[in-house]
Parts: structure tokens; C-alpha cells; sequence
């Protein structure tokens, strides 16, 4: 692999303001009290990892589909400019939408 090549592994994730809950002993009588903010807020990420030089590139999305997948494709396109991207994925739906489609054949190298 030549300098003007970067060789990403991807994936994404999800990171919620709530923490499931597990059985715990307490007191007879005693029911233990957890705080919650009302509403599960949650985040989702997505990243790269370069495989040659460890580097990262992650951004934030209000969901995980594939707009936002795209929207990241191409944030991750425009870091990377002006190099040839190869990018290993996993099979999950979003990295198969027909929304991708016309994006991919662009950058299709």
C-alpha cells in the first residue's frame, strides 16, 4: 500500500444515558431508588480506525441508519481527501442500503 492510501477498519455504536438494570439485595422493606433523567437518551457513533497508523476518526449521529451512515461517508471522504480509501465493514443492513448506491459508484475507484 502506496502513501496515498489508507486501509480503514469502520464500525459503529451506540451509547446510552441509562444503565440496565440488575436484581440487588437490599434490606426487607427497602426497595432501592435509582435516578433516571426521565427520557433514554442515547447517541450514536461512528468510526474509523487506521490500520496502518492507528488513528481514529469518529462522529456523532441521532441515529443509526442509513442517512446517517452516508452523512458519515462522506465526512469521512472529506478528512480524507485527496487519498484512496479502502474500508473494511461488517454486514450490518445500513452498509447495504440502496440510499448508498449512488454514493458508492461515485467513489468507486
Amino acid at each position: 500500500m502506496d502513501e496515498n492510501t489508507v486501509l480503514l477498519a469502520q464500525d459503529e455504536t451506540h451509547v446510552r444515558s441509562y444503565q440496565a438494570l440488575r436484581a440487588t439485595w437490599s434490606p426487607k422493606g427497602e426497595q432501592k431508588q435509582i435516578p433516571t433523567y426521565g427520557h433514554h437518551a442515547q447517541v450514536t457513533l461512528f468510526g474509523t480506525v487506521d490500520t496502518q497508523t492507528g488513528d481514529i476518526f469518529c462522529t456523532t449521529a441521532d441515529s443509526c441508519n442509513a442517512a446517517s451512515f452516508l452523512e458519515f461517508l462522506k465526512k469521512v471522504m472529506k478528512h480524507y481527501a485527496n487519498k484512496k480509501v479502502i474500508m473494511i465493514i461488517d454486514n450490518a443492513r445500513i452498509h447495504h442500503a440502496k440510499l448508498l448506491r449512488p454514493f458508492l459508484k461515485e467513489h468507486h475507484q
